[in-house]
Order: C-alpha cells, then structure tokens, then sequence
C-alpha cells in the first residue's frame, strides 16, 4: 500500500482546461523556491511556441530543468525540504518513453510512484487526462491511454491531494 506523500500534489484535465496555470498558482502560493521539471519536447516550430508561452506565462522566479526522459533522476537530484518543484507534464513523459523505451514505462512509473510517496520537497505534477473520450482506433494511440491511465492511477494514490481542472476551475478530488 502506497502512502501519500504531505504535500504532493496531482493536477490532471484536458487540453487548455487551465491545469498549468492553477499548479503554477499552487507553486507559487507554497513561498518555496520553484523548480520547473519540463519534459515536453521542441519537435516542430508549434511546439517551440508553446514552450516559449509557458516561459512567458510562468515569469521570473522558476529554475527550469529540461528533462525529457529521466524524470525521477532530476526529481531525486532536486529534492530537498524547502522547494516545490513542478512537473509538466506526465503525458508528455509517456509519449517520450514510448518514442525511445516503451518497455521501461511500468518500471519509471513504479519508480516516480515511490519518490513521490518519500519526496521532501514539494511535488506538483500536472498530466493531460485522456480516458474520457472515445477508444483509440490505432494500436499506439490505445497503448498510450493505457500507460498514461494506470500512470495516473499510480500518481494519484501516492499524492496527498489530487485536483481535475475543467474550463479553468479546479475539483479537488483527494485531499
């Protein structure tokens, strides 16, 4: 049995539901020292402007880590008592393992799972719910609702509170 970490928390909701900026909101409202754990990629010129947008949208006072592929590396590597650090976003994470490493998406999640569960900093991590909408019609699309599902799962059992962002409105759900 897992247990919640204090003060962690899991932040999931659909696209542009406004998830970052309310765990943007929580980081901020904590006091502590910012941390900003990025795993999306620049693959095309739309995706640099999101990036950038975000940048613009977080402002000054964040130290950010890139950090694709190794998540719970750069989550061990930062946590100290003090800081808050935010990862956006778990999603963008499974579909960087499925591109590069499919087979160790079970152990990475077991393994956030548990930092999460012992983390002295504070965790926010924000992740794209996508199990409300219909089945998937290719196998990889499916494959990738399936990691990202059960990731969730994980994710959630081992925070203390866990909010769903609709239309830029938070639910708590846990906590």
């Amino acid at each position: 049995m897992i247990v919640p970490s204090r003060g962690s928390a899991l932040v999931l909701g659909g696209a542009r539901s406004g998830k970052s900026v309310f765990a943007e909101k929580l980081a901020l409202d904590s006091g502590l020292e910012r941390h900003y754990v990025a795993t999306g990629r620049a693959y095309d010129d739309e995706m640099r402007e999101r990036i950038n947008a975000h940048r613009t949208q977080r402002g000054k006072g964040w130290q950010t880590h890139e950090t694709p592929l190794d998540v719970v590396g750069h989550l061990k590597h930062l946590d100290q008592p003090g800081r808050v650090i935010l990862v956006d976003c778990l999603t963008l994470w499974v579909t960087n393992m499925m591109m590069e490493a499919e087979a160790t998406i079970g152990r990475q999640a077991q393994a956030l799972t548990a930092h999460v569960a012992e983390a002295q900093a504070r965790l926010i991590i924000v992740s794209n719910e996508v199990g409300l909408g219909i089945v998937p019609e290719n196998r990889m699309a499916r494959a990738f609702r399936d990691h990202a599902g059960r990731l969730h799962q994980q994710v959630a059992a081992a925070t203390s509170e866990v909010y769903f962002i609709a239309a830029g409105l938070p639910l708590k759900m846990k906590g």
